[in-house]
């Protein structure tokens, strides 16, 4: 990682007059954020997840994605399974501090479970949703 980068996420990390990034951060009601993905090179959106202060708090030392799932009621350490981790370059938060955007390095160039690029593949196109991305690796093949 760059020194530009570490920077950029030791900053996140400790904020002014002191005080750390996570206790400026609002999560909501049950502790989540929302966190939306992009791709660092192409600005690209990968996909949207939920995070809360652990999964946060391991992404910012681990520099690799760590979410929240809601379903699984557990830590999801992205890529554990199909190898296709996120790598860290920066972290944003919004204006009210109530969503992150954090713009990584997708491993393997495959961050949805259906094996494409991105989450958002499908277009609102005559009132049908229309795919407008190829599947990059069969999900069998990914997942067994």
């Amino acid at each position: 990682m760059s020194s530009n980068t570490s920077g950029k996420i030791n900053n996140f990390i400790r904020l002014s007059h002191n005080v750390s990034a996570l206790e400026q951060i609002q999560f909501d009601k049950d502790g989540l954020i929302p966190a939306i993905v992009q791709d660092f090179a192409t600005g690209e959106i990968l996909m949207f997840a939920w995070m809360n202060e652990k999964s946060l708090a391991l992404t910012i030392e681990k520099q690799q994605a760590v979410y929240y799932s809601r379903s699984r009621k557990k830590l999801w350490f992205k890529g554990e399974e199909s190898g296709h981790t996120q790598l860290i370059k920066e972290i944003y938060t919004d204006c009210d501090n109530d969503v992150i955007l954090i713009k990584v390095e997708q491993v393997g160039g495959i961050a949805c479970h259906t094996g494409r690029k991105s989450c958002f593949f499908q277009k609102l196109d005559n009132n049908n949703w229309k795919n407008m991305a190829k599947v990059l690796k069969d999900p069998k093949d990914i997942y067994g």
